[in-house]
C-alpha cells in the first residue's frame, strides 16, 4: 500500500511539475508576443503562410525527396532558407510558394547544394542561441523583436526594427563565433518616440 501511495505521488509531482512549466513557457510565449510588433491577425497569418507553403512543398515529391528547404514567414515576407541540388528546383520551390495567399514578398535564399547533415543542423540551432542569447543580453535592445534563423552558419535576420535596432542587431549576430554571414531579411520602421 505505502508502495502505490509513493508511486502516486510522485506521479503528482511530476504532473504538477509540468503544468507549472506549460505555466511558464506560455507566460513567456505571451510576453514575447506582446512585445512584437506585428498584430496578433498578422502573426496568425504568418504561421498559416508556413503551413500552407510547406505543405505545397511537401506535396512535390522532387522537392521533398531532393532538397531541404524551410519556410519563413513575418509580417508577409517570405524567407526560403535550405539547399536544392539544381537551380531549376531552387526556382521550382519559389514559384510554389509564390501560390500561397498573402505572400507580400519572398526573399529566396536557398543555396546550390546537396541538404546539410543531420550535425550541421544541430550546430545551426546552437548558433541561432547564441544570437539570441546574446541579443538577450544586450544593453537596451528589443531583442523579442527580431527572428533570427540559421542555415548552414549563414544567419538571417527578420523584423519589423529601425535603422539602429537593424544595425545593432546586425553587429551582435557578426560577432558570434562560428557564424559565416549575416543576412537582413528586416523592414525598417520610423524610430520610436519615447
Amino acid at each position: 500500500m505505502k508502495l502505490i501511495a509513493l508511486a502516486l505521488l510522485t506521479s503528482c509531482c511530476f504532473l504538477l511539475s509540468g503544468c507549472a512549466g506549460l505555466f511558464v513557457a506560455g507566460a513567456a510565449t505571451g510576453a514575447v508576443a506582446s512585445q512584437d510588433r506585428r498584430t496578433v491577425p498578422a502573426q496568425l497569418e504568418d504561421e498559416n503562410i508556413e503551413i500552407k507553403s510547406s505543405s505545397s512543398l511537401f506535396e512535390d515529391d522532387e522537392i521533398w525527396k531532393d532538397a531541404n528547404i524551410d519556410v519563413i514567414s513575418y509580417n508577409g515576407v517570405v524567407l526560403l532558407v535550405g539547399q536544392a541540388p539544381t537551380a531549376s528546383l531552387k526556382l521550382r520551390a519559389k514559384k510554389e510558394v509564390e501560390k500561397t495567399a498573402r505572400i507580400r514578398k519572398i526573399y529566396n535564399q536557398i543555396r546550390i547544394a546537396a541538404p546539410i547533415a543531420f550535425f550541421a543542423k544541430r550546430q545551426d540551432e546552437f548558433l541561432t542561441s547564441k544570437v539570441k542569447s546574446a541579443m538577450l543580453f544586450a544593453e537596451e535592445f528589443p531583442s523579442s523583436r527580431i527572428k533570427v534563423v540559421t542555415e548552414n552558419t549563414e544567419v538571417f535576420l527578420l523584423g519589423l526594427v529601425t535603422v539602429s535596432e537593424a544595425d545593432k542587431a546586425v553587429e551582435i549576430a557578426r560577432n558570434i563565433d562560428g557564424v559565416s554571414r549575416v543576412v537582413k531579411v528586416f523592414e525598417t520602421i520610423e524610430e520610436e518616440l519615447d
